[in-house]
């Protein structure tokens, strides 16, 4: 029996939900200020967690898979970073000056990772993203950017450029074209974006043959989400950080999501050395965060000890104690044989959910790696972006799932991201493959 309590009626209009809903929509556009959670009719709207579990304002609890788009790795309420808060706000919420919390922080992060030799914090993956892009630029005195075809980045304008391509505009797949993923990109900025095919060595190496002089840095995701978590073809990696540096090029790994994969990030699982990392989600211990670190010569750009920095940053609220405290608390519980236990639950939920999906005949499947999964509505495999879209269902079938998910008690986002939290065991994994196979059972036939 499902261990959640559901209780329908959230989508009636005189719902606490519905009712919350038209509130927002007076002053909120979409009632929402998160895109990513806002679902039609409207979303649920949180009430409280504990653990791996997530209350609605209707009181209905639900097995939370998404926690906070995966930055909450512990779930909600973890006693550590409780403790670690508390003790902070008596000694106080925010400082102008720096604190104990954050060089000790920076401390884990740098003997944890190993391409880590210096590091700066700010307030979440997008600012992380838009310092290490202007790091390259001043490092190299160049300004185009090279990124792969489908991988999201944040809200910086320079990576809103083919996250969200389709068919009708993504151009060739030997040289996608760079495309808005957003409006209000000034009109330079596509030119100054490369755009590569993802696990396409022959492609890589023909576009940076004709553009390599003058890109500053590659970014990727080693673990692409957007990119519906294409593993890296073998060999690729060491492909891409050789051929940058071939041509002068940094190399910028965005591991906002990914870090959680492994003790040591997605770059100790698959390689790649890169010149600088951008961090998030997990290392905030649940309050907003942000981080860029690499190689010493390059991130001393930011360095004001010697005079004027060439590269200038602040942030009133980076590094802030809490956050740091916070940080510390939960990275610090993430030990190597905490990170191979949750691994090795993601590894059965992919399975299993994979084996209702053949059962059934749909054409969809749990991708993803270690604790992070995303359920796409395509069998194919998946070896770049659009290998996840290309022969996917029709969006309102995986809508329609993601509702059936929603009523027997199971939370993932409104694109299929969905992530495991160190509460969780293998109960939980059973609840959420039995509430997966209700919720297909459910589905109109294909």
């Amino acid at each position: 029996m499902n261990r959640t309590q559901v209780k329908k009626g959230f989508l009636e209009p005189d719902s606490s939900t519905g009712r919350l809903y038209a509130e927002a929509s007076k002053y909120i556009p979409g009632g929402t200020s998160r895109i990513h959670y806002y679902f039609k009719p409207y979303p649920i709207y949180a009430q409280s967690g504990e653990g791996c579990y997530l209350t609605d304002v209707e009181g209905t609890r639900r097995l939370d898979f998404l926690n906070n788009m995966t930055a909450l790795i512990h779930g909600h309420g973890n006693p550590g970073i409780k403790k670690a808060l508390f003790d902070q706000i008596e000694r106080g919420t925010a400082f102008s000056e720096p604190s104990e919390p954050e060089i000790r922080l920076a401390r884990l992060m740098i003997e944890r990772v190993k391409s880590l030799e210096k590091i700066r914090f700010s307030n979440s993956g997008t600012e992380a993203v838009m310092m290490a892009i202007k790091l390259a630029r001043a490092f190299t005195g160049r300004s185009r950017i090279a990124k792969f075809e489908g991988f999201y980045h944040g809200y910086y304008d320079y990576v809103q450029v083919s996250f969200s391509s389709t068919p009708a505009n993504w151009g060739p797949p030997e040289a996608p074209a760079s495309t808005p993923s957003s409006g209000g990109l000034a009109d330079s900025v596509l030119g100054d974006v490369l755009v590569m095919p993802f696990n396409d060595q022959k492609a890589v190496e023909k576009l940076l043959e004709q553009h390599g002089k003058v890109i500053a840095a590659l970014i990727l995701d080693p673990l692409s989400n957007r990119g519906g978590f294409p593993l890296p073809a073998e060999g690729f990696f060491k492909f891409l950080r050789e051929i940058t540096r071939a041509y002068g090029i940094l190399t910028i790994y965005d591991e906002v999501i990914s870090f959680r994969v492994d003790h040591g990030g997605a770059q100790a699982k698959y390689g790649g050395d890169p010149d600088l990392t951008t961090f998030g989600k997990i290392m905030g211990g649940g309050l907003p965060v942000g981080a860029v670190g690499g190689k010493a010569e390059v991130m001393d750009l930011l360095d004001p000890s010697q005079g004027p920095p060439k590269v200038i940053s602040g942030g009133t609220a980076s590094a802030n104690p809490l956050t740091m405290a916070a940080g510390l608390a939960a990275m610090e519980q993430m030990t190597p044989s905490v990170y191979a236990r949750i691994n090795r639950l993601g590894d059965l939920l992919r399975k299993k959910s994979n084996e209702v999906f053949a059962a059934a005949g749909e054409p969809a499947q749990l991708t993803g790696e270690g604790s992070l999964f995303r359920l796409l509505m395509t069998a194919d495999p998946v070896v770049d972006y659009r290998s996840s879209i290309r022969k996917a269902s029709p969006q309102d079938r995986f809508n329609r799932l993601h509702h059936n998910l929603l009523e027997e008690g199971i939370i993932i986002s409104k694109e299929g991201l969905g992530c495991l939290s160190t509460p969780m065991g293998e109960a939980e994994v059973e609840d959420f493959v039995k509430a997966l196979e209700r919720g297909v059972a459910r589905m109109p036939k294909g």
